[in-house]
């Protein structure tokens, strides 16, 4: 498995549910004036407020990511929501053209330069914020949050709030959340010295936008002169694929688990672990270790991003497994995942 298809899963769940916008210069004092707070917020109000505005208000705007080391892309999103079920489109306006789609855990990416569309069905962890449970307290043991101003984003007024990690298992973070709504318009990640490792924010947004779900539905269902190509993810526990964590990762849950076949034999399929404490997300791929296609030990940054790629082994057994740990966390975080990882079966 290749970095990029490793990434590719992880950073287009987190494009097709929420943007993520340019890096710049870290906020300095004059961007962000300071007014006197009336009741201060806990994290766990800010991260519910935030979650609730992007799933209950509809939007269109242009949304452009880019990390320190250069890296940038641009999108446009058309999100709109009708109840319990949510629709967005994410159209690229940077590298290759695609288009993908989401209704609710549906999802289908139109590759237009190869006439592909590829279908599958995605939990839409890669939120931000991504929620562990409504209420839940725990997220307040790992994570500070204060306002700290007030900014404008696209036009938008916006409440900016720090949200300082508790230990150095997870990076920080800035957020700029539209004083009305609590959307959030803007993203900075942290790392442990303040230094902003990848930005995001929406450099013209439109709210409660006029966004038809219908018209929505019959683009995402229009797959005429387009070969379909269908993502088997098959939903599973680790316990029952035989692998455990020793340890648990302090603050991180997890949330689901899935089988991706990557070839014709049954036994020869990626297993997907996915952790969140609620701001980060953490995956773990584990596929039969392949010599011709698997390299030695890495680890890799991409922005935010950091990649953890070793060989692991049964002793018992003697059989051997490729190990890939993707997350926006910083390196001892993938590194804790790897270590604790054992195989029970």
């Amino acid at each position: 498995m290749t970095w990029h298809q490793v990434v590719s899963p992880f950073n287009a769940a987190t494009l097709a549910a929420a943007a993520w916008f340019a890096v710049v210069p870290p906020v300095h004092a004059q961007a962000a004036t300071v007014e006197p707070l009336v009741q201060e917020r806990t994290v766990g109000d800010w991260l519910l407020r935030m979650h609730e505005a992007s799933r209950k208000r509809a939007y269109v705007g242009t949304f452009v990511v880019s990390s320190a080391s250069g890296g940038m892309s641009s999108s446009r999103i058309w999100h709109v929501c009708d109840g319990e079920q949510q629709m967005e489109r994410v159209e690229s306006l940077t590298g290759t053209p695609r288009s993908t789609f989401r209704r609710n855990d549906e999802v289908v990416t139109f590759l237009p330069e190869s006439r592909i569309a590829r279908t599958e069905k995605r939990e839409s962890l890669g939120l931000f914020p991504n929620v562990i449970r409504p209420g839940d307290p725990s997220i307040g043991e790992f994570y500070s949050a204060r306002q700290i101003g007030s900014d404008r984003v696209a036009g938008f007024d916006a409440d900016v709030v720090q949200m300082a990690p508790k230990d150095n298992l997870r990076f920080g973070y800035r957020v700029w959340s539209e004083k009305r709504s609590g959307l959030v318009v803007k993203l900075q990640t942290l790392d442990g010295d303040s230094r902003v490792l990848e930005q995001a924010a929406f450099s013209e947004l439109q709210l409660d936008a006029p966004v038809k779900m219908e018209k929505l539905s019959q683009m995402m269902s229009n797959t005429s002169g387009y070969r379909v190509e269908k993502s088997e993810l098959v939903k599973t526990t680790a316990l029952a694929e035989g692998w455990v964590l020793r340890q648990p990762v302090a603050g991180f849950k997890p949330m689901s688990c899935y089988k991706r076949p990557v070839s014709t034999v049954p036994a020869d399929s990626t297993m997907q672990w996915i952790f969140s404490d609620g701001l980060a997300s953490v995956s773990l791929f584990v596929e039969p270790y392949d010599r011709q296609r698997h390299a030695q030990e890495t680890m890799v940054a991409m922005g935010a991003t950091h990649a953890l790629t070793r060989k692991i082994g049964d002793k018992a057994d003697k059989t051997e497994w490729w190990l890939t740990v993707v997350g926006e966390v910083p390196p001892p975080t993938l590194k804790a995942f790897a270590q604790a990882l054992e195989r029970r079966k």
